[in-house]
């Protein structure tokens, strides 16, 4: 199959935009080469640097969900058009962040519509405006509010919004036939996740984002995650609980500091989340989460 030529790439790591200081962001920008790997049914992952990038192809349709940045994004492009040299049917943002929605603009004249939630696309106009850079952003001209679904190819594709989690506007989008679903930055895997408060985000409600998903798929949905630890990008529900209960150990912690009487100050020294297993700060972002949690629960 000349799909299975596109695994022939090398490793990536994860990559986020948004964050305070530039060597957090540097952190996450070091390794260019790119991979793809096919999972199901003509469902596969793009990974360079940035959030991971689903895609489905087939001679009938494409769609593609997140873009990462435009110079990655090109990469992806590239190598669709060696497969299928058509118009891209749907290009879908999981969310605003730029290292998912920087490289839509890649996509411009390639991609027959851009989806979105409703409040991704606000999120992503507010950011753009802030940067003055509206130029360079291809926005969403297709939004929902709870739901959204259509067909390309023999492929059902529906996207979810089960609430504010990561940012208020993280959708979840399901690839049916194929039973894959990407989550966004709904799931950093094994790594304390980034929150972006400006955007409306809720560590509270995204424990309940997370059991919302876990409930409406089921135990052979393979889960595409925007973030992993050593490239673990795709898993099961149970990563899904993984992250649930670092969310959940980190607002008991923060609680149990808050009723000790420990003032901001003292609960952002904390190094590290109690009982969490395996799961590890390697973006430097215990302080922000400790200081999120601090804001949800006072």
């Amino acid at each position: 199959m000349q799909r299975r030529s596109f695994i022939k790439k090398t490793a990536i790591t994860a990559g986020l935009i948004g964050l305070s200081t530039k060597e957090i962001l540097a952190a996450f920008l070091q390794q260019p080469a790119y991979k793809i790997t096919m999972l199901r049914n003509d469902v596969g992952i793009f990974t360079e640097k940035g959030g991971t990038i689903a895609f489905y192809i087939s001679k009938k349709g494409i769609a593609v969900v997140d873009a990462q940045f435009p110079e990655t994004s090109k990469h992806l492009i590239d190598e669709l058009k060696k497969l299928q040299d058509k118009p891209i049917d749907f290009l879908i943002n999981t969310h605003h962040h730029g290292d998912h929605t920087g490289g839509n603009i890649s996509f411009k004249g390639i991609a027959q519509h851009v989806v979105g939630h409703e409040n991704c696309l606000s999120n992503y106009q507010r950011v753009a405006a802030e940067q003055h850079s509206e130029d360079k952003q291809l926005f969403q001209d297709i939004t929902f509010k709870d739901k959204w679904k259509t067909k390309v190819g023999d492929e059902s594709i529906r996207a979810h919004y089960f609430g504010a989690g990561h940012t208020s506007g993280d959708a979840l989008i399901h690839f049916e036939h194929a039973n894959i679903v990407h989550v966004g930055d709904l799931m950093f895997n094994r790594v304390y996740p980034f929150i972006d408060k400006k955007a409306g985000a809720s560590f509270t409600n995204w424990i309940k984002v997370l059991d919302k998903a876990q409930s409406t798929f089921d135990n052979k949905t393979l889960f595409v995650f925007g973030h992993g630890s050593n490239n673990q990008v795709t898993g099961g529900k149970d990563d899904l609980k993984g992250l649930q209960q670092y969310i959940t150990q980190l607002l008991d912690q923060v609680g149990k500091a808050i009723k000790q009487g420990k003032s901001k100050d003292e609960i952002l020294q904390i190094t590290s989340i109690d009982n969490v297993g395996d799961w590890k700060d390697e973006f430097k972002l215990i302080k922000a989460n400790l200081e999120a949690a601090y804001s949800e629960l006072t």
